[in-house]
């Protein structure tokens, strides 16, 4: 028996089609095939969720390592780090659940080793690199020989996918070492590895750089080309979101990105707006690039902690290089943050008890000091 109701009862009542809420559809796959043919299990989950990518990252002890490590870790991937130090490692940690963070001890000069961090891993992130020359190391044992032995590693192993972290301004008759063995690290990478997805981030700023924090610092002195370099700063947090997207986005393989700011600023630039953020005026002795590239040789080969080197001094004299055919962030559907919106989150703790309490400038007390210090050319 079929219950229908009274007549006149659904009289001056909407079709029941556009009354009812229509149910959108979700089209979501627990299993995706890599460009291997390897399935995955891809869950819009969690820190704790059950699946998801096995991914190895060299340099994950570094500035930006721990950042694509947490990005990583807390959604459910199986994160391998290789390690050299016992105690460089311990902090990445906590980055994702129990058994998340797999820690596994490395040399770079040992194929064995490189081999077992990778083996087990469909993505592999290469953040090796190194600012200045020690007594094990040079530059080119760093970023040529060490990049060739991951990229073989890649290849042997026929990893899904291989994010190799370059540098900006690279190019094969740069002045500075650093710069060069970066350009030739990309050729190896992709004579390797043709399927190597090339990033190039700009100097990156955060809670542990070596920018903002050098220039608040008071042992920061001496400098060389009178602060003129000009580059485009980038936060660490959007670079370490782009890498992400970039390893499961397997479109991204074989491409070039160049990740910097959204403005240019010169080094002088960025050491008034510190100087402004933590009440204080850093008075800096400006050298000669011979006098200054000799001092701090000497002292990088006299002294076990990084002070400085002559490549670092050869690079304060060349301006950031955009290469223009390279993808950006606006590929990745990524904004980048200036570097003026984070002066107060990261040197606040640079103030003096006489100002520790002040609060950040509101945009209207930076509209008005504008008319008066102009700074910031963004007129």
């Amino acid at each position: 028996m079929v219950l229908r109701p009274p007549p006149g009862l659904l009289t001056g009542l909407a079709k029941p089609s556009s009354a009812l809420p229509v149910q959108a559809r979700r089209n979501l796959q627990d299993i995706a095939i890599t460009r291997t043919g390897k399935p995955i299990i891809r869950i819009s989950g969690g820190r704790s969720s059950l699946g998801g990518h096995t991914a190895t990252v060299f340099g994950a002890t570094g500035f930006l390592g721990r950042y694509i490590v947490n990005r990583l870790a807390r959604a459910g991937c199986t994160v391998v780090v290789p390690f050299r130090e016992e105690m460089g490692k311990r902090h990445l940690k906590v980055s994702g659940d129990l058994g998340r963070v797999v820690f596994t001890e490395y040399d770079l000069r040992n194929t064995d080793s490189i081999e077992e961090s990778v083996r087990h891993s469909d993505m592999v992130f290469n953040l090796t690199g190194r600012d200045y020359p020690t007594k094990n190391f040079d530059l080119e044992d760093v970023h040529v020989e060490g990049t060739h032995r991951i990229a073989s590693a890649v290849a042997k192993y026929d990893v899904d996918r291989f994010i190799h972290v370059s540098s900006h301004s690279v190019h094969p008759e740069h002045p500075s070492e650093f710069f060069k063995t970066k350009y030739y690290s990309e050729r190896i990478a992709r004579e390797i590895f043709p399927e190597t997805t090339v990033v190039r981030p700009a100097p990156m700023f955060g809670f542990e750089d070596r920018l903002l924090h050098r220039l608040a610092g008071a042992t920061n002195i001496l400098t060389a080309n009178h602060m003129a370099e000009r580059f485009f700063p980038v936060h660490v947090i959007d670079v370490g979101e782009a890498l992400e997207k970039i390893g499961y986005d397997d479109s991204t393989a074989g491409e070039t990105f160049e990740l910097y700011g959204p403005k240019e600023y010169s080094m002088k630039e960025i050491s008034e707006l510190v100087d402004r953020e933590i009440v204080k005026k850093r008075r800096h002795i400006n050298l000669p690039k011979p006098v200054m590239k000799t001092l701090f040789g000497v002292l990088n080969r006299a002294l076990w902690w990084p002070l400085g080197s002559a490549d670092q001094v050869e690079r304060e004299f060349h301006d950031q290089i955009i290469d223009k055919n390279a993808k950006t962030f606006k590929d990745l559907g990524i904004e980048p943050g200036d570097i003026a919106n984070f002066t107060y989150q990261y040197l606040h703790g640079y103030r003096s008890s006489s100002y520790y309490d002040l609060p950040p400038m509101s945009e209207r007390e930076k509209r008005e000091e504008k008319k008066y210090l102009h700074v910031l050319d963004d007129q």
